[in-house]
């Protein structure tokens, strides 16, 4: 078995002194029958290797299945006189959605008189090869709901509105959509963000209902090519906000939620001042580091104000990092991080804000803040952790009592067979890299263990445990699974996340390199069957270790990978590039930055020499990384590695799918198969 020989045209790309020559830049236009055959041939490549692995994935997918309660419904949530919840049904691929009004939290797995269906997103899904939303909204009288529909995966979306009662569509005029979509205060007018030709959220519209895309007002523009700007509207829904952000810095503006509001900025951008605002009826919570970088909530006046004269109500302490706020009629909850792990914060609200509380958690669980009515007097919130199938618990802010709401039900899943545990790795640099494991409860640290490291370190997100019944199928084969919370993300506040980007970005790859290092010492993993996965920004961790600790794994899967960076970084008119210069660096004008990327971007370091086996997947429609960067990197490694046949190199593209790769649970199943059985099948693990 060979894999596909791509041709080489030479392309060169010249910049600050330095010329370097592209064989496999031809590969770009998605729309080249040359590329098309290309990847369909580099498919049939992969699905011939991994024909062995064939059992292995009608297993897991089997196994999946069986741990799946495919007729369910979520926990209903309440708002505006409304009680609003999903149903899940065997055999079909999405969701539907739905309401109706009961004095109490109504049971959503019995249908009731009066009960209203939103939308069937299997209905809308028929006869397409691929289907997603972009949230749904119910405007304010209640009378009709919104929705973003994408039917390619470019994340550009349609908005359909219909009648909730009637079920007709009373328009679907706006085309081409970014996010953000909001309702006007009259139920009449629909507030949405639009994206140029490079994907950049740049700019919010508002649509009467009914009428012509034609006819609609632009109502703010963001023209500086490094910021976004998107609509949502207060919890209260009151006020509408308009959030400009770059990578660094923000801008907030603020006006009633009517079609003809007026506008005002809140506080004028100023380069480094991160703020986000929070309408709370009279006045604004305001999350800001203008005297911290790890933020602080202040309060202010309506409308605009100097950050200056904002008054402080909670600071982060040490260790810590305030992420957000979210304003209710009595209280405010406070989303953190506290010693690398997610915290809801309570302030309760009287005459004045009182002294903040903690809201109970659990030891290495994940807790956010579910959807919550702004006159509540409880808090709905979810927890879940790696072994730990997500809850939905409510907390009583006035007696403090706390109700489990449902535990996703998780058939064949019997938790006490399993163990999760916090590991601390040591850095080059000699900073204390946390890292999640869980394992089948017999496993011990004997060094014989095979194991499936995960990370992403980029853009400050955080990677929190959460359950996924995926991993069991891993954990049942005494797979090691971990989370490596490497520099670059969010986990350890704005420090780690400086200290992972720009001109210290090969921290989150050295941070890696020694969470591998660490299971492998540790005893926990066998220093020969160690497999890594990353998507996106963690693909190209995948491919940055790949070139610099490729010999401490077997296996890597690497998923929509950002293997092509420098080249992507390079031209302006790429989607998200100019924005990205804030995170990344900017190569296209500072020398310095160009010879610090060209030294890690994966594509360009590629050597002569074994690399693990590697799996990258990719979809054609991706707005995010384009296909081609995965394309032109395995088709760098198959011409130049020295794998043998026991290492094969893949590449697997759908033809119709995005960033999220096939829609739908029984396709998500299916790819997860895929990458987990390339994974036991190279780390030699049977059933």
């Amino acid at each position: 078995m060979m894999p596909p020989v791509a041709k080489k045209i030479p392309t060169t790309r010249s910049f600050h002194g330095d010329t370097v020559v592209d064989p496999y830049e031809w590969m770009r236009d998605k729309t080249d029958p040359e590329v098309l055959d290309y990847l369909h041939a580099q498919n049939a490549y992969t699905d011939e290797v991994m024909a062995p692995t064939e059992q292995l994935r009608k297993d897991i997918v089997r196994e999946i299945k069986s741990r799946t309660k495919e007729t369910d419904s979520s926990v209903p949530f309440f708002d505006r006189g409304w009680w609003y919840f999903a149903r899940t049904y065997e055999g079909k691929a999405y969701a539907s959605f739905h309401r109706t009004k009961s004095d109490e939290r109504p049971d959503p797995s019995v249908v009731t008189d009066g009960e209203q269906l939103l939308f069937d997103q299997n209905v809308l899904a028929e006869g397409r090869e691929f289907f997603s939303t972009a949230g749904f909204e119910v405007s304010p009288d209640g009378r009709f709901v919104a929705l973003g529909i994408d039917v390619s995966g470019d994340e550009r979306f349609t908005i359909r509105v219909t009648n909730i009662e009637t079920g007709d569509v009373v328009d679907e005029a706006v085309t081409g959509a970014g996010y953000g979509m909001e309702w006007s205060t009259d139920s009449r007018h629909l507030f949405y963000g639009m994206v140029d030709d490079a994907w950049r959220s740049h700019q919010v519209w508002v649509h009467a209902l009914g009428g012509e895309m034609s006819e609609d007002r632009l109502i703010y523009e963001e023209e500086d090519e490094k910021y976004t700007v998107l609509p949502y509207t207060s919890r209260d829904g009151q006020w509408l906000l308009l959030h400009s952000s770059s990578r660094l810095t923000s801008e907030v503006r603020i006006m009633p939620a009517a079609a003809d509001g007026e506008m005002v900025v809140v506080s004028p951008r100023r380069d480094g001042l991160d703020y986000s605002v929070e309408p709370a009826g009279d006045h604004l919570l305001i999350v800001h580091n203008l005297n911290r970088a790890d933020f602080e909530v202040a309060t202010a006046h309506l409308g605009a104000s100097e950050p200056e004269s904002w008054q402080p109500l909670l600071a982060a302490g040490p260790g810590e990092r305030i992420e957000g706020v979210s304003a209710f009629a009595r209280f405010a909850v406070v989303s953190m991080r506290s010693g690398g792990l997610p915290q809801l914060r309570i302030i309760p609200r009287d005459q004045g804000w009182g002294e903040p509380f903690v809201l109970p958690s659990a030891d290495l669980s994940t807790i956010d803040l579910a959807h919550n009515d702004y006159d509540t007097e409880t808090i709905d919130y979810t927890l879940t952790s790696l072994i730990q199938p997500a809850s939905v618990y409510s907390y009583s802010v006035p007696t403090g009592q706390t109700v489990l709401l449902k535990e996703n039900e998780v058939p064949n899943y019997d938790r006490s067979r399993y163990v999760t545990r916090r590991e601390w790795a040591t850095a080059a640099d000699g900073t204390r890299i946390p890292l999640t494991l869980a394992y089948r409860a017999d496993i011990e640290p004997d060094g014989t263990n095979p194991g499936l490291l995960y990370g992403y370190g980029s853009y400050e997100i955080s990677v929190d445990p959460s359950f996924a019944v995926s991993i069991i199928s891993l954990l049942d084969r005494g797979v090691v699974f971990a989370f490596a919370h490497i520099r670059g993300g969010g986990e350890m506040g704005r420090q780690w996340y400086d200290e992972g980007k720009m001109l210290q970005k090969k921290n989150t790859f050295t941070d890696f390199i020694a969470a591998a290092d660490h299971l492998h010492e540790s005893g926990w993993v066998d220093r020969g069957r160690l497999a890594a996965e990353g998507g996106s920004a963690g693909g190209m961790l995948m491919g940055a270790v790949a070139n610099m600790g490729g010999d401490r794994f077997r296996a890597i899967s690497a998923v929509v990978p950002f293997v092509d960076a420098l080249t992507t970084i390079l031209d302006p008119s790429l989607p998200l590039t100019v924005g990205e210069w804030e995170e990344w660096g900017d190569p296209y004008h500072d020398p310095e930055v160009y010879e610090y990327m060209k030294s890690y971007s994966p594509y360009e370091n590629v050597e002569a020499k074994e690399y693990p086996a590697i799996l990258a997947t990719t979809s054609l429609n991706d707005t995010r990384v384009f296909f081609v960067e995965p394309a032109k990197w395995i088709a760098r490694l198959q011409d130049v590695a020295t794998n043998g046949e026991d290492r094969p190199l893949l590449l697997k593209t759908e033809m119709v799918a995005g960033h999220g790769g096939r829609s739908g649970r029984y396709n998500a199943w299916e790819d997860q198969a895929l990458r987990r059985a390339f994974v036991l099948w190279q780390l030699g693990v049977r059933q």
